[in-house]
């Protein structure tokens, strides 16, 4: 949730896309097939862990908190702010709330970050 208790939309989510094939890849990862350990919390914290082409799944974090524009960190060696990563969670917690459950308190490498 964001400090205001609102999910956002699907649209609203990839207003937030820096191109058109970073937000063609972010949906393709807005399915809850990839992501393990989701959750976000009442500061307006999202976080994922991401299942990518390495070993080690990407540590995905997006702080959805009181400044105007989110804040986005992700693992992946992406250059692109915010990644398809951060697309991909941040829809799938636009969409389906049981996929990323609320009140949930952030792991220890999302608290690092924030």
């Amino acid at each position: 949730m964001t400090q205001q208790g609102v999910r956002w939309s699907a649209e609203q989510v990839l207003a937030l896309a820096p191109d058109a094939a970073s937000r063609k890849a972010g949906s393709k990862l807005a399915a809850a097939g990839p992501w393990s350990g989701t959750g976000c919390d009442d500061e307006g914290t999202v976080w994922g862990l991401c299942k990518g082409s390495g070993s080690k799944p990407y540590q995905t974090i997006v702080d959805m908190g009181e400044s105007s524009a989110p804040a986005y960190k992700c693992s992946c060696p992406s250059r692109k702010f915010p990644c398809k990563h951060a697309l991909g969670l941040l829809l799938l917690w636009a969409a389906d709330p049981a996929a990323v459950p609320a009140g949930q308190e952030p792991p220890d490498w999302a608290r690092q970050w924030l």
